[in-house]
C-alpha cells in the first residue's frame, strides 16, 4: 500500500525526474519555434536554468491561429453538443488531478510557489474551473422574447470563434483555466500565450487536453515573448476575442492592438491596490491578523488581488500591528520544494528588485516595522515586510507593488476609512473586518471593488465572478457570466406566412 503523503514525498528528487516540454503545441503536435529561437526558464529558487523553451513569435501564432481557425471552421468542436464539450471538459479535470503531482512540480520550479500551494490550490482549483464550466455548459437557456403576432424569435449563444489568451506567471495554471476552460466551454478554439517566466505548466495543459478528447488544433499554446508573440496574437486580425491577465499597462497595450487591427473584443483583468479594512468593532482580531497575513503575504504577494493596504481603526492599531507581525513570523520564505514552506521565492530576480525599491522607498517615506531584506543570495527570496507611518504621497500607497510589502494607514471614522481606501484608481478587491451587519452593508456598497470581502480576504470560488472596475480592467472572469466574454449572441426572426 502507498503511504507516501506530501509531507514524507522527496519532492527534490521527484523534481530532478521531470521532463519538460520545450516546444510549441500547435495543431495537436509539438515543433519548434519557426525561427529556432529559444529562451530560458528559470528556477527562481536556485537562479539556475531549469530548461530552454522554443521563443515563439509572430510565425508560430499565425499557425496556431490557422490551426485555431481550421478547427473551428470545421466544427470539430464547436459542432459538437454543449454536453459532449462538457464531458471533455470532465475529463480534462479528472486528467489534471490524476497529474496533480507532475503539474504542482512544474509550476513550483518554474514560479517559485510553495509546493504544498501548488498541490493543495493550483492544480485542484484548474481542474475544479474545467469541471465547473464542463457541468454548467449544457444548462444555460436561450431565450424566446416576446415578439408581435405572427412572428417568433429565438435568441441563442454562439461561440466567436478564435479566442487568444495571454496569462500571467503568478498562478500559471489556475488562471489559464480562467481563460480556456469557458471559451472551449462556449465552442471556441484558443490560442494561449503563457507568461515567459512560466510556460512549462501550461504546455503540459495542452497535451492533457489532447488526452482528453478536444480535437487538434482547438487549444494550441505558443510560448514566447510579450513584445513578439502575445503582440502578435493581440494584431492579429483573424484572432475574435483577446482574453488577458496581467499589469495595467500592458493590458491598454492590447485595448490599442485591437483598435489597430481587426476591433476584436478585447477582455482585461488588470492590476489591484486592494485594501482591507479592519473596525475595532471586529469580533476576532486573531482571526482578521492571520488573514491579513495570508492576503498579503500568500503567494509571495504576487497577487493582482492582494490585500496591500491595511487600514486599521486607530484606537486598535498598536495592538493590531502586533498581532500581524506575530502571525507574519509563518511567511518568512523558505525552500518551494519544503512541504512546511508557507512561502516561497519571488519569480525573478527582475520582481525582487523592483520589490526591494519599493522597500528602499518606504525606508524613505515611513517606518519598517518588519523585515526589507533579501534573504540569502541563492534564488530570489524576500522577508515578509510591513510599513508603517507612510507620507500620504508615497508610491508604496499608491503602486501596485506585487510582492510581500503591506503599508499599514490608522484611520479614525468609516468615512475616512472609505475615503481612503476608494483613493485608487484600481478596483479589484477590498476585504472588512466587522461584527456590525450594518456597517458590512454599507462597506459593500460604499467600496469601489468587483469583490468585497466581509471577514476574510480575497473570496472567490468558480461560481462566482472575478473582475474590477477602471485600471483593474473589465469583463469577469470565473462564473456563468465569464462566458459571456466568448460568446455573442444570434437572433433567429420567423415570421409566420
Amino acid at each position: 500500500m502507498d503511504t507516501e503523503t506530501p509531507s514524507t514525498i522527496d519532492w527534490h528528487a521527484r523534481a530532478a525526474e521531470l521532463t519538460y516540454p520545450r516546444q510549441v503545441f500547435i495543431d495537436g503536435g509539438w515543433t519548434d519555434a519557426r525561427s529556432g529561437d529559444t529562451f530560458a526558464v528559470v528556477n527562481p529558487a536556485t537562479g539556475t536554468t531549469l530548461t530552454d523553451v522554443a521563443a515563439g513569435d509572430a510565425a508560430d501564432i499565425d499557425a496556431a491561429v490557422a490551426a485555431a481557425r481550421r478547427a473551428y471552421d470545421e466544427r470539430t468542436w464547436a459542432g459538437l453538443p454543449a454536453a459532449q464539450r462538457g464531458a471533455a471538459l470532465c475529463r480534462l479535470a479528472d486528467l489534471l488531478l490524476e497529474h496533480t503531482d507532475e503539474l504542482a512540480l512544474l509550476v513550483t520550479t518554474e514560479m517559485g510557489k510553495p509546493i504544498r500551494d501548488s498541490l493543495d490550490v493550483e492544480v485542484p482549483g484548474a481542474a475544479a474551473v474545467f469541471r465547473f464550466y464542463g457541468e454548467a455548459i449544457d444548462k444555460l437557456p436561450g431565450e424566446l422574447p416576446a415578439t408581435p403576432d405572427g412572428s417568433i424569435a429565438m435568441v441563442r449563444r454562439v461561440p466567436l470563434g478564435v479566442v487568444g489568451a495571454v496569462v500571467p506567471w503568478n498562478f500559471p495554471l489556475d488562471i489559464a483555466s480562467w481563460k480556456v476552460a469557458p471559451a472551449l466551454a462556449a465552442g471556441n478554439s484558443v490560442v494561449l500565450k503563457p507568461a515567459e517566466e512560466s510556460p512549462l505548466s501550461a504546455l503540459r495543459l495542452a497535451e492533457l487536453a489532447l488526452a482528453a478528447g478536444i480535437p487538434a488544433g482547438v487549444f494550441n499554446v505558443v510560448p514566447g515573448l510579450g513584445a513578439t508573440a502575445g503582440r502578435a496574437l493581440g494584431l492579429h486580425p483573424d484572432v475574435d476575442c483577446l482574453t488577458f491577465t496581467g499589469s495595467t499597462e500592458v493590458g491598454k497595450k492590447f485595448l490599442a492592438y485591437s483598435a489597430e487591427s481587426n476591433m476584436k473584443q478585447v477582455w482585461l483583468e488588470c492590476g489591484g491596490k486592494s485594501p482591507n479594512i479592519v473596525f475595532a468593532d471586529c469580533a476576532d482580531l486573531d482571526q482578521a491578523a492571520r488573514m491579513a497575513c495570508f492576503g498579503i503575504f500568500g503567494n509571495q504577494g504576487e497577487v493582482c488581488s492582494a490585500n496591500s493596504r491595511l487600514l486599521v481603526e486607530r484606537e486598535i492599531a498598536d495592538e493590531f500591528v502586533a498581532r500581524l507581525i506575530a502571525h507574519a513570523a509563518a511567511y518568512r520564505p523558505g525552500d518551494p520544494l519544503d512541504p512546511t514552506s508557507a512561502a516561497g521565492s519571488m519569480v525573478s530576480r527582475k520582481q525582487l528588485d523592483l520589490v526591494l525599491d519599493y522597500v528602499r522607498r518606504a525606508r524613505a517615506d515611513g517606518r519598517i516595522a518588519l523585515g526589507g531584506e533579501r534573504i540569502g543570495d541563492t534564488g530570489f527570496f524576500m522577508e515578509p515586510t510591513v510599513v508603517t507611518d507612510l507620507a500620504a504621497q508615497s508610491p508604496v500607497l499608491s503602486d501596485e507593488v506585487f510582492g510581500p510589502l503591506l503599508a499599514v494607514i490608522a484611520f479614525d471614522t468609516e468615512e475616512e476609512a472609505v475615503a481612503i481606501a476608494n483613493d485608487t484608481p484600481y478596483g479589484l478587491a477590498a476585504s472588512a473586518w466587522t461584527s456590525n451587519l450594518d456597517r458590512a452593508l454599507r462597506m459593500s456598497d460604499a467600496l469601489h471593488a468587483g469583490t468585497v470581502s466581509i471577514n476574510t480576504v480575497d473570496a472567490l470560488s468558480p461560481g462566482t465572478p472575478f473582475g474590477g472596475f477602471g485600471a483593474s480592467g473589465f469583463g469577469s472572469d470565473l462564473s456563468v457570466h465569464a462566458i459571456d466574454k466568448f460568446t455573442g449572441f444570434k437572433t433567429t426572426w420567423i415570421a409566420r406566412s
